[in-house]
Protein backbone atom coordinates (compact mmCIF):
# COMPACT_ATOMS: atom_id res chain seq x y z
CA UNK A 1 0.00 0.00 0.00
CA UNK A 2 1.38 3.35 -0.94
CA UNK A 3 2.55 5.93 1.36
CA UNK A 4 0.46 8.48 2.09
CA UNK A 5 1.86 12.27 0.59
CA UNK A 6 4.20 14.14 3.01
CA UNK A 7 1.31 16.66 3.29
CA UNK A 8 -0.98 14.49 4.51
CA UNK A 9 1.52 12.67 7.01
CA UNK A 10 2.61 16.14 8.28
CA UNK A 11 -1.20 17.49 9.24
CA UNK A 12 -1.68 13.73 11.08
CA UNK A 13 1.12 14.50 13.07
CA UNK A 14 0.41 18.08 13.53
CA UNK A 15 -3.32 16.90 14.86
CA UNK A 16 -1.14 14.16 17.10
CA UNK A 17 1.05 17.18 19.03
CA UNK A 18 -2.04 19.15 19.52
CA UNK A 19 -4.23 16.48 20.79
CA UNK A 20 -1.53 15.65 23.14
CA UNK A 21 -0.78 18.70 24.91
CA UNK A 22 -3.99 19.51 26.99
CA UNK A 23 -3.08 16.02 28.82
CA UNK A 24 1.02 16.96 28.66
CA UNK A 25 -0.04 20.57 30.25
CA UNK A 26 -2.46 18.71 32.47
CA UNK A 27 0.01 16.69 34.35
CA UNK A 28 2.19 19.74 34.58
CA UNK A 29 -0.10 22.64 36.90
CA UNK A 30 -2.25 22.44 39.89
CA UNK A 31 -4.78 24.65 40.74
CA UNK A 32 -4.51 26.05 44.41
CA UNK A 33 -7.35 28.15 46.00
CA UNK A 34 -5.66 30.19 49.55
CA UNK A 35 -7.18 32.08 52.30
CA UNK A 36 -3.57 33.15 53.92
CA UNK A 37 -2.15 36.38 52.86
CA UNK A 38 -0.98 37.18 49.69
CA UNK A 39 2.98 37.31 50.10
CA UNK A 40 2.86 33.49 51.70
CA UNK A 41 0.60 32.32 48.78
CA UNK A 42 2.61 33.49 46.32
CA UNK A 43 5.81 32.80 47.51
CA UNK A 44 4.90 28.97 47.65
CA UNK A 45 2.97 28.97 44.17
CA UNK A 46 7.00 30.72 42.78
CA UNK A 47 8.80 27.91 45.35
CA UNK A 48 7.39 25.00 44.57
CA UNK A 49 7.15 25.62 41.03
CA UNK A 50 10.93 26.18 40.94
CA UNK A 51 11.77 23.04 42.98
CA UNK A 52 8.92 20.54 40.91
CA UNK A 53 8.35 22.37 37.54
CA UNK A 54 4.59 22.20 37.92
CA UNK A 55 2.61 25.26 37.89
CA UNK A 56 0.30 26.65 40.15
CA UNK A 57 -2.76 28.57 38.88
CA UNK A 58 -3.13 30.67 42.47
CA UNK A 59 -6.98 32.01 43.66
CA UNK A 60 -7.03 34.24 46.54
CA UNK A 61 -10.79 33.66 48.90
CA UNK A 62 -10.87 33.84 52.45
CA UNK A 63 -11.92 30.57 54.27
CA UNK A 64 -15.38 30.79 54.01
CA UNK A 65 -15.49 31.94 49.98
CA UNK A 66 -13.24 29.28 49.80
CA UNK A 67 -15.57 27.12 51.42
CA UNK A 68 -18.40 28.20 49.41
CA UNK A 69 -16.49 28.05 46.04
CA UNK A 70 -15.48 24.23 46.55
CA UNK A 71 -19.09 23.49 47.78
CA UNK A 72 -21.04 24.62 44.76
CA UNK A 73 -18.16 23.28 42.31
CA UNK A 74 -18.65 19.98 43.95
CA UNK A 75 -20.01 18.11 40.48
CA UNK A 76 -17.25 19.28 38.94
CA UNK A 77 -14.46 20.84 40.78
CA UNK A 78 -12.11 22.86 39.02
CA UNK A 79 -9.43 23.40 41.95
CA UNK A 80 -7.28 20.89 43.67
CA UNK A 81 -6.03 22.30 46.55
CA UNK A 82 -6.56 24.21 49.41
CA UNK A 83 -4.14 26.08 51.33
CA UNK A 84 -4.50 27.36 54.71
CA UNK A 85 -6.98 29.25 56.21
CA UNK A 86 -8.71 28.14 59.63
CA UNK A 87 -9.64 24.69 60.37
CA UNK A 88 -13.54 25.51 60.95
CA UNK A 89 -14.13 25.03 57.19
CA UNK A 90 -12.00 22.83 56.48
CA UNK A 91 -13.67 20.33 59.21
CA UNK A 92 -17.05 20.89 57.76
CA UNK A 93 -16.10 20.35 54.38
CA UNK A 94 -14.44 16.99 54.83
CA UNK A 95 -17.33 15.93 57.06
CA UNK A 96 -19.56 16.89 53.79
CA UNK A 97 -17.71 14.66 50.94
CA UNK A 98 -15.97 17.49 49.71
CA UNK A 99 -12.13 16.83 50.38
CA UNK A 100 -10.02 13.81 49.58
CA UNK A 101 -8.46 11.41 52.07
CA UNK A 102 -4.82 11.36 51.94
CA UNK A 103 -2.19 10.22 54.72
CA UNK A 104 0.55 11.82 53.59
CA UNK A 105 4.29 10.39 54.80
CA UNK A 106 5.08 13.58 56.79
CA UNK A 107 2.25 13.35 59.22
CA UNK A 108 4.79 11.82 61.70
CA UNK A 109 7.00 15.01 61.25
CA UNK A 110 3.83 17.36 62.50
CA UNK A 111 3.16 18.53 65.96
CA UNK A 112 0.00 16.48 68.08
CA UNK A 113 -2.27 19.09 67.36
CA UNK A 114 -1.81 19.13 63.80
CA UNK A 115 -2.38 15.38 63.58
CA UNK A 116 -4.99 15.43 66.06
CA UNK A 117 -6.53 17.67 62.82
CA UNK A 118 -5.88 15.02 60.21
CA UNK A 119 -7.33 12.13 62.52
CA UNK A 120 -10.78 13.95 63.39
CA UNK A 121 -11.27 15.07 59.75
CA UNK A 122 -10.27 11.21 58.60
CA UNK A 123 -7.33 11.95 57.21
CA UNK A 124 -9.31 14.69 54.90
CA UNK A 125 -7.18 17.88 56.21
CA UNK A 126 -4.13 18.34 57.76
CA UNK A 127 -2.91 20.85 60.07
CA UNK A 128 -0.41 23.63 58.71
CA UNK A 129 -0.12 26.01 61.46
CA UNK A 130 -1.52 27.50 64.79
CA UNK A 131 -2.58 30.82 65.59
CA UNK A 132 -4.00 32.96 68.36
CA UNK A 133 -7.37 34.86 67.99
CA UNK A 134 -6.98 38.28 69.67
CA UNK A 135 -7.16 42.30 69.43
CA UNK A 136 -5.32 44.37 67.24
CA UNK A 137 -5.29 48.33 67.87
CA UNK A 138 -3.69 51.41 66.50
CA UNK A 139 -1.43 52.43 69.44
CA UNK A 140 -1.88 56.59 67.97
CA UNK A 141 -5.07 56.59 67.50
CA UNK A 142 -5.51 54.77 70.69
CA UNK A 143 -2.94 57.89 72.39
CA UNK A 144 -5.09 60.79 70.79
CA UNK A 145 -8.45 59.23 72.34
CA UNK A 146 -6.61 58.85 75.62
CA UNK A 147 -7.83 55.44 75.78
CA UNK A 148 -5.93 52.28 77.54
CA UNK A 149 -4.88 49.44 75.33
CA UNK A 150 -7.77 47.20 75.15
CA UNK A 151 -6.97 43.69 76.94
CA UNK A 152 -10.33 42.21 77.16
CA UNK A 153 -13.33 40.97 74.84
CA UNK A 154 -15.34 43.64 77.63
CA UNK A 155 -13.16 46.41 76.25
CA UNK A 156 -14.27 46.52 73.11
CA UNK A 157 -18.10 46.99 73.64
CA UNK A 158 -17.13 50.21 75.63
CA UNK A 159 -18.83 53.54 74.81
CA UNK A 160 -15.60 54.93 73.55
CA UNK A 161 -15.14 52.11 71.25
CA UNK A 162 -18.69 53.78 69.24
CA UNK A 163 -17.56 53.10 65.51
CA UNK A 164 -14.08 52.39 66.48
CA UNK A 165 -13.78 48.54 65.34
CA UNK A 166 -13.66 46.75 63.06
CA UNK A 167 -14.45 42.47 62.54
CA UNK A 168 -15.21 40.58 59.04
CA UNK A 169 -17.89 39.37 58.18
CA UNK A 170 -18.15 35.50 59.54
CA UNK A 171 -20.38 33.75 56.15
CA UNK A 172 -16.98 35.19 54.28
CA UNK A 173 -14.56 34.95 57.20
CA UNK A 174 -12.49 31.90 59.01
CA UNK A 175 -11.03 34.56 61.26
CA UNK A 176 -14.56 35.71 62.11
CA UNK A 177 -16.09 32.71 62.18
CA UNK A 178 -13.58 31.44 64.78
CA UNK A 179 -14.00 34.41 67.29
CA UNK A 180 -18.19 33.88 66.61
CA UNK A 181 -17.12 30.24 68.17
CA UNK A 182 -14.67 31.55 70.78
CA UNK A 183 -17.05 34.00 72.04
CA UNK A 184 -19.66 31.23 72.53
CA UNK A 185 -17.27 29.01 74.58
CA UNK A 186 -15.72 31.97 76.54
CA UNK A 187 -19.85 33.21 77.93
CA UNK A 188 -21.91 30.73 77.01
CA UNK A 189 -23.98 30.89 73.55
CA UNK A 190 -26.65 33.27 74.85
CA UNK A 191 -24.79 35.95 76.88
CA UNK A 192 -22.13 36.00 73.83
CA UNK A 193 -25.07 36.68 71.41
CA UNK A 194 -25.33 39.26 73.56
CA UNK A 195 -22.07 40.69 73.49
CA UNK A 196 -22.35 40.53 69.81
CA UNK A 197 -25.09 43.01 69.79
CA UNK A 198 -23.06 45.08 71.64
CA UNK A 199 -20.13 45.39 69.84
CA UNK A 200 -22.39 45.46 66.72
CA UNK A 201 -22.80 49.08 67.80
CA UNK A 202 -19.16 49.96 67.77
CA UNK A 203 -18.62 48.46 64.11
CA UNK A 204 -17.85 50.45 61.24
CA UNK A 205 -17.69 47.77 59.01
CA UNK A 206 -17.53 44.10 58.18
CA UNK A 207 -15.21 43.04 55.67
CA UNK A 208 -15.30 39.94 53.46
CA UNK A 209 -11.39 39.16 54.46
CA UNK A 210 -10.22 38.25 57.75
CA UNK A 211 -7.40 40.71 57.26
CA UNK A 212 -8.44 43.23 56.57
CA UNK A 213 -9.31 44.65 59.98
CA UNK A 214 -6.05 45.22 61.04
CA UNK A 215 -4.88 46.26 58.09
CA UNK A 216 -7.41 48.96 58.52
CA UNK A 217 -6.50 49.20 61.86
CA UNK A 218 -2.89 50.13 61.07
CA UNK A 219 -3.38 52.07 58.40
CA UNK A 220 -5.52 54.23 61.14
CA UNK A 221 -8.62 53.77 59.56
CA UNK A 222 -10.12 52.14 62.88
CA UNK A 223 -9.02 52.16 66.28
CA UNK A 224 -9.35 48.01 66.92
CA UNK A 225 -9.75 45.02 65.48
CA UNK A 226 -10.36 41.46 65.95
CA UNK A 227 -7.80 39.47 64.46
CA UNK A 228 -5.56 36.62 64.70
CA UNK A 229 -2.26 37.75 66.57
CA UNK A 230 0.57 36.74 63.97
CA UNK A 231 -1.52 39.60 61.78
CA UNK A 232 -0.76 42.07 64.36
CA UNK A 233 2.52 40.74 64.03
CA UNK A 234 2.81 40.98 59.71
CA UNK A 235 1.62 44.76 60.21
CA UNK A 236 3.76 46.28 63.22
CA UNK A 237 6.83 44.56 61.31
CA UNK A 238 5.96 47.12 58.22
CA UNK A 239 6.23 49.95 60.50
CA UNK A 240 2.83 50.51 61.32
CA UNK A 241 1.41 51.59 64.47
CA UNK A 242 -0.33 48.53 65.86
CA UNK A 243 -0.15 46.20 68.25
CA UNK A 244 -1.89 42.72 69.71
CA UNK A 245 -3.21 41.50 73.01
CA UNK A 246 -5.12 38.18 73.77
CA UNK A 247 -8.11 39.06 75.45
CA UNK A 248 -7.96 38.62 79.53
CA UNK A 249 -11.02 36.34 79.21
CA UNK A 250 -9.35 33.52 77.46
CA UNK A 251 -9.61 33.04 73.71
CA UNK A 252 -9.36 30.52 70.95
CA UNK A 253 -7.14 29.95 68.02
CA UNK A 254 -7.43 28.28 64.67
CA UNK A 255 -5.54 25.38 63.11
CA UNK A 256 -4.60 26.42 59.78
CA UNK A 257 -5.35 23.17 57.66
CA UNK A 258 -4.05 22.03 54.23
CA UNK A 259 -6.56 19.66 51.99
CA UNK A 260 -6.94 18.08 48.36
CA UNK A 261 -10.22 18.91 47.10
CA UNK A 262 -12.38 15.72 46.26
CA UNK A 263 -12.38 15.16 42.83
CA UNK A 264 -9.15 16.92 42.06
CA UNK A 265 -8.22 16.64 38.14
CA UNK A 266 -4.44 16.61 39.01
CA UNK A 267 -4.29 14.66 42.46
CA UNK A 268 -1.26 13.15 42.02
CA UNK A 269 0.02 16.93 41.70
CA UNK A 270 -2.08 17.79 44.64
CA UNK A 271 -0.61 15.23 46.69
CA UNK A 272 3.04 16.07 46.10
CA UNK A 273 1.92 19.71 47.14
CA UNK A 274 0.58 18.77 50.10
CA UNK A 275 3.76 16.37 50.89
CA UNK A 276 6.06 19.45 49.99
CA UNK A 277 3.88 22.25 52.28
CA UNK A 278 4.21 20.22 55.13
CA UNK A 279 8.22 19.80 54.86
CA UNK A 280 10.06 21.83 57.35
CA UNK A 281 11.71 23.84 54.72
CA UNK A 282 8.38 24.80 52.88
CA UNK A 283 6.83 25.77 56.28
CA UNK A 284 9.89 28.26 56.79
CA UNK A 285 8.42 30.26 54.04
CA UNK A 286 6.17 31.66 55.99
CA UNK A 287 7.90 33.85 58.25
CA UNK A 288 10.12 34.81 55.17
CA UNK A 289 6.79 36.02 54.38
CA UNK A 290 6.38 38.42 57.58
CA UNK A 291 3.80 35.57 58.29
CA UNK A 292 4.29 34.52 61.97
CA UNK A 293 1.59 31.53 62.76
CA UNK A 294 3.76 28.58 64.71
CA UNK A 295 4.15 25.74 61.95
CA UNK A 296 3.21 22.39 62.13
CA UNK A 297 6.09 21.06 61.52
CA UNK A 298 8.02 20.28 64.73
CA UNK A 299 11.76 20.75 62.76
CA UNK A 300 10.50 23.99 60.72
CA UNK A 301 11.90 27.72 62.47
CA UNK A 302 9.48 29.06 64.55
CA UNK A 303 10.46 33.23 64.16
CA UNK A 304 10.92 34.84 67.50
CA UNK A 305 8.34 37.35 66.27
CA UNK A 306 5.20 34.76 66.51
CA UNK A 307 3.10 34.65 69.53
CA UNK A 308 3.41 32.66 72.41
CA UNK A 309 0.64 30.86 73.12
CA UNK A 310 1.77 29.27 75.93
CA UNK A 311 1.81 32.79 77.70
CA UNK A 312 -1.45 33.56 76.83
CA UNK A 313 -5.17 32.47 77.99
CA UNK A 314 -6.31 29.81 75.51
CA UNK A 315 -9.35 27.94 75.80
CA UNK A 316 -9.61 24.11 75.21
CA UNK A 317 -11.67 25.13 71.39
CA UNK A 318 -13.82 22.61 70.27
CA UNK A 319 -12.59 22.12 66.70
CA UNK A 320 -14.81 18.54 66.20
CA UNK A 321 -17.98 20.74 67.37
CA UNK A 322 -17.53 24.04 65.73
CA UNK A 323 -16.34 22.57 62.60
CA UNK A 324 -19.17 20.20 62.37
CA UNK A 325 -21.45 21.49 59.67
CA UNK A 326 -24.70 21.79 61.38
CA UNK A 327 -22.87 23.71 64.18
CA UNK A 328 -21.30 26.32 61.80
CA UNK A 329 -24.36 27.01 59.80
CA UNK A 330 -26.67 27.01 62.98
CA UNK A 331 -24.25 30.29 64.47
CA UNK A 332 -23.64 31.57 60.86
CA UNK A 333 -27.52 31.40 60.38
CA UNK A 334 -28.12 32.97 63.93
CA UNK A 335 -25.81 36.07 63.60
CA UNK A 336 -27.18 36.90 60.09
CA UNK A 337 -30.87 36.88 61.98
CA UNK A 338 -29.59 38.58 65.34
CA UNK A 339 -26.69 40.42 64.33
CA UNK A 340 -25.92 41.14 60.88
CA UNK A 341 -29.85 42.43 59.95
CA UNK A 342 -29.76 45.07 63.04
CA UNK A 343 -29.26 48.38 61.64
CA UNK A 344 -27.07 50.79 63.40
Amino acid sequence: MPSAPISVRRALFAALIAAAAPAALAQNQLNVICPVQAEWCNLAAVEFEKETGIKVAMTLKGSGESFAQISAEKANPKLDVWFGGTGDPHLQAAELGLLEEYRSPLLPQLHPWAQRQAEQSKYRTVGMYLGVLGIGYNTELLAKKKLAPPACWRDLVRPEYKGEVQMANPNASGTAYTAIATLVQVFGEEEAFKYLKALHMNINQYPRSGVAPVKAAARGETLASVSFVHDVVTEAQASFPVRGSAPCEGTGYEIGSLSIVKGARNLDNAKRFVDWALTAKAQALGAQAKQYQVPSNASAPVSPLAPKPAEMKLINYDAAKYGSSAERKRLLERWDREIGSIAK
